[in-house]
């Protein structure tokens, strides 16, 4: 195997907008992301739409029926 070839894998937090994190290996040093097992829909079996700059808004005005 050739040596300096890959990457260095560190110990990594992943923390989630909900509050949950967790610990694994990763090349990056600590992650941020959005939506975790722990708050999606499909895992918890809730169903809410998840709004970003009033797109539904903007896709039922487009979209509705008259």
């Amino acid at each position: 195997m050739k040596s300096e070839v890959h990457p260095e894998y560190v110990l990594t937090s992943i923390s989630c907008a909900c509050g949950f994190s967790w610990e694994t290996r990763s090349t990056k040093e600590n992650l941020k992301v959005d939506v975790c097992s722990n708050c999606h829909p499909f895992f918890t079996g809730e169903q809410r739409i998840v709004d970003t700059a009033g797109r539904v808004e903007r896709f039922n005005k487009r979209y509705s029926r008259s």
